[in-house]
């Protein structure tokens, strides 16, 4: 608890203890009740105006600061609040207790005590709610070593320039994203990615800043600017993730500065115009007038919106930071709001589905071993840095000596000649198998096939696929059993490629063969279509999908290796680019959504319930407190719910 907390604690306290003694002690010698002959029992009673200055003490010491607050907002011209509210409400509660000198400003002081104790539940509440906010900020680094002449010199992690050599040492944070040049450790990424699991890195490994070096010295070379490493963009999302508001809290806000002054001129209203009528009309005597100004008054304290405009905005705050725990980052509640009613998810394939890597998934030989063939293959294609000449060298796993290899000829769009320890060796597709004249056998497996011949002769083929994540199979479950009723993966790969990776999979719909420009049409598409209903969310990791990501009602990129340009243009970003979590950010967003809605329903069917009853007469001041703080209380533990979503 911090320590604004605990002296309003203290106050309460004090406060507490005070009223309930100045209550027993007006009962035993404030009130003298008569015998059954009509005589005063007791011969010592104390009277005003000492009731009324010791009943001060507890009020003052409750209700300084928002009678404070309610005066500020007055010169300001902002009278309209909730503190304008308990102070008209509580002055007007003792100046009934005065002109009916009865004694008794127990109301007033419990209006302001309970006032209070809601404020501080609801203070604690949020502070739990932001302190998973914080959480991701002390990611934030401090400084980076740079090595200079054998010693370590810390530097402000601003002024180091990319290509910049750093050490990191064990139970530091890794400032800048970068590759690992030298070492061998474990980091600890669970403010970045959710994941408690550490995660092993070597040399050649890329890092992402804001990550703890747990178990040795480890030495990376930048490749960004700290202004633009992972580091920088989560803290500017979460720092800006309050300023974009939802539907329900734009409602919620305008809502409020209508009722308020709305509820204060009918509460006026109450408080003059019945007494009126008894007064002139029907002729009752002026003693009317206390019993309309305490119903107007209790109407005034029903009327407190507190319960809606605490709740709704802490509700979307911890959903919000509830998220950010498991590693999603949602850039605002109205992405929130948005991401809650998703009906269609729209996948790019390479790097979101799939690892983005290459590699090796089949050998199949004609006439000799698979690792001669492997062998053949990466040495012939050792001259080209094309991702599948890297997967090929991966596969062999040896050193390449170049020295064994010769006339090297690459045939674009078809393939490689190359002579390898004096064996004529072509390697490439099916064009190059038809421009040799060697007879080939197609292969059915789906991925990139690799034919190859050595001297003429039909040797086999490679298949070099790009692997499916994992998780991307249950991923497309998950979603369906969260109420998404299609899924949709768009690729730029070859049709048989994109079909098989479907099917794999259990995607619903499959477009290939698309260029940038094709995915964002393709999506218009979707969302054009009549039987489309929802919103569209679509989930991308490269550059080129920054454009569709805007386009979509809702974009969600892989934050881990995802481009910058991707990260910049989604609503939502996934630190360990695992696709299990978007079913995981749509169940938190229609549990925050499910909260707001119960909280809007409970305070307003209580309240208007609450102000009927008040302005009959039959609801009395206590509850009225139940109607305000009662509310609240209810309605801010509800909202709290949403912080806890590693269920979900």
């Amino acid at each position: 608890m911090k320590k604004k907390q605990k002296k309003v604690l203290i106050r309460i306290i004090i406060a507490a203890v005070l009223m309930i003694a100045l209550r027993i002690a007006y009962v035993f010698l404030g009130e003298n009740p008569l015998d059954e002959n009509g005589l005063p029992i007791r011969s010592f009673v104390i009277k005003e105006p000492f009731w009324f200055i010791v009943y001060m003490v507890p009020y003052g010491i409750i209700g300084y600061d928002i009678l404070k607050k309610a005066f500020k907002g007055i010169i300001k011209g902002q009278v309209f609040d909730e503190n304008f509210l308990m102070a008209v409400a509580t002055i007007g509660a003792i100046v009934v207790a005065l002109i009916q000198k009865n004694g008794d400003y127990t109301e007033a002081i419990a209006v302001m005590l309970f006032y209070q104790i809601g404020e501080l539940f609801q203070s604690i509440a949020v502070g739990k709610s932001r302190k998973n906010i914080s959480n991701l900020m002390d990611i934030r680094p401090d400084y980076a070593n740079i090595e200079e002449n054998g010693e370590l010199t810390q530097v402000d992690p601003s002024e180091v320039t990319v290509g910049t050599v750093i050490v990191v040492q064990p139970g530091e944070k890794i400032p800048i994203d970068g590759i690992v040049t030298e070492g061998i450790s474990s980091l600890n990424t669970v403010a970045l990615t959710g994941e408690s699991l550490p995660r092993d890195v070597q040399a050649g490994d890329e890092v992402i800043s804001g990550s703890i070096n747990l178990s040795s010295v480890i030495k990376i070379r930048t490749t960004k600017d700290f202004g633009e490493s992972t580091v920088s963009k989560i803290l500017e999302l979460v720092e800006n993730a309050s300023s974009r508001k939802s539907k329900s809290e734009e409602f919620i806000s305008k809502f409020a500065r209508i009722y308020t002054p709305a509820v204060c001129y009918s509460a006026l209203a109450l408080a003059i115009l019945p007494a009126l009528v008894q007064i002139l009309v029907f002729r009752q005597p002026l003693s009317v007038w206390p019993t309309w100004i305490y119903r107007a008054l209790t109407f005034l304290v029903i009327s407190c919106p507190c319960a809606l405009v605490i709740s709704i905005p802490l509700s979307f705050f911890a959903g919000i930071g509830g998220a950010g725990k498991e590693g999603i980052l949602i850039k605002g509640s109205n992405y929130l709001e948005t991401l809650s009613k998703v009906k269609t998810v729209v996948f790019d394939k390479t790097g979101t589905l799939t690892k983005g890597v290459f590699e090796v998934t089949g050998v199949h030989h004609n006439r000799i071993e698979n690792e001669k063939l492997l062998e053949y293959a990466a040495f012939a294609e050792c001259a080209s840095s094309h991702p599948i000449s890297k997967s090929l060298k991966n596969a062999y796993g040896k050193p390449v000596n170049r020295d064994r290899v010769s006339d090297i000829e690459e045939i674009s769009g078809e393939g490689i000649l190359a002579t390898v320890d004096g064996v004529k060796v072509a390697i490439g597709n099916h064009k190059l198998m038809h421009r040799l004249n060697v007879p080939h056998i197609d292969c059915h497996c789906v991925g990139t096939i690799l034919h190859m011949a050595l001297d003429g002769e039909y040797a086999g083929h490679i298949v070099i696929s790009d692997v499916e994540k994992e998780s991307s199979k249950e991923a497309i479950l998950k979603l369906k059993s969260a109420g998404v009723r299609k899924t949709v993966m768009l690729t730029g790969d070859a049709a048989k490629v994109a079909e098989g990776v479907a099917a794999s999979l259990g995607v619903d719909e499959v477009i290939s063969d698309l260029l940038p420009a094709g995915k964002v049409g393709e999506v218009e598409r979707i969302i054009n279509d009549k039987t489309y209903d929802g919103k569209l969310a679509f989930v991308g990791d490269g550059i080129n999908d920054a454009p569709v990501l805007t386009r979509a009602d809702i974009g969600i990129a892989m934050g881990a290796m995802g481009s910058d340009a991707a990260i910049e243009a989604a609503d939502v970003v996934l630190m360990d680019d695992d696709p299990l979590k978007i079913s995981k950010a749509i169940r938190i967003s229609r549990k925050c959504l499910r909260i707001v809605y119960e909280n809007i329903a409970f305070a307003l069917v209580v309240k208007f319930a609450c102000l009927i009853l008040g302005a009959l007469g039959i609801a009395n001041m206590w509850l009225a407190i139940f109607a305000d703080v009662g509310v609240m209380i209810i309605a801010v533990l509800n909202a709290i719910r949403a912080l806890k979503v590693n269920k979900l």
